[in-house]
């Protein structure tokens, strides 16, 4: 069984290929935006991703997901990434993390 410190080690090089990834409509990353509602890796480094996006009718949203997959997939020891898309609960600012507020001039 993999030990927290390994699950946290993939787990902080994900989050750190998730916020090189641009919503292209605001100067935040979907990490900090909030886009990402979970993220968890079996034994194997599987990856399992559930995220939404601002809107269901972004034109976008192609993009956004490919980067996504291209990102997490390029971190080294992630075996295979199921990304699922849901827009329940829909995405709303109180998700926004604190870095996101400041940089959108919310704070």
């Amino acid at each position: 069984m993999k030990n927290d410190n390994e699950f946290l080690q993939l787990e902080d090089e994900i989050i750190k290929a998730l916020k090189n990834v641009y919503d292209p409509e605001m100067p935040v990353n979907i990490y900090d935006l909030g886009l990402i509602y979970e993220l968890d890796a079996d034994d194997d480094n599987n990856v399992r991703i559930r995220m939404t996006l601002t809107a269901p009718n972004c034109p976008m949203a192609e993009d956004i997901i490919r980067d996504v997959r291209q990102k997490v997939e390029a971190v080294e020891g992630v075996k295979s990434l199921d990304l699922k898309l849901t827009f329940d609960p829909p995405w709303d600012k109180s998700n926004l993390s604190d870095e996101a507020r400041l940089e959108l001039g919310l704070m």
